[in-house]
């Protein structure tokens, strides 16, 4: 059966970021790394390919030996529903802690409490508080 993960690609900060993620969520976990070792294409230690779970869901990541041109980009962005106040609050201030906030956590017409930032990684991450 085809299965659709999420690929985020890192610039050397692949293991950084799971860390970072997997403290957020239950049910999180790195679940595989492979490194680069000596005189492979990528600096040694660094993630050849790694899998992740945040809240039980599926990631899988790099550190691109490559530099590009190009890195995230908020037309793609990770969507969560958040339960509670507390809980959109202390996402939405630790995913914007030295990221870039594209629109504060407010109340809109479509959601009574929403926020989109992009964390200190890049990564684009939308979130609304589940509405009654």
């Amino acid at each position: 059966m085809q299965k659709i993960t999420t690929f985020l690609m890192f610039e050397g900060r692949a293991e950084e970021a799971m860390n970072f993620y997997k403290s957020l969520f239950n049910d999180s976990a790195i679940t595989s790394i492979t490194r680069y070792g000596p005189d492979e294409m990528g600096t040694e230690g660094s993630v050849m390919h790694a899998t992740f779970a945040l809240n039980g869901q599926t990631f899988m990541c790099i550190d691109s030996y490559v530099s590009h041109p190009f890195t995230f980009t908020p037309s793609m962005s990770l969507y969560i529903t958040c339960e509670t106040e507390a809980e959109i609050d202390t996402l939405f201030a630790r995913l914007s802690e030295d990221g870039e906030v594209l629109m504060p956590l407010d109340a809109y017409p479509f959601s009574r409490k929403f926020g989109w930032t992009a964390d200190k990684f890049g990564v684009s991450w939308q979130l609304t508080l589940i509405n009654d």
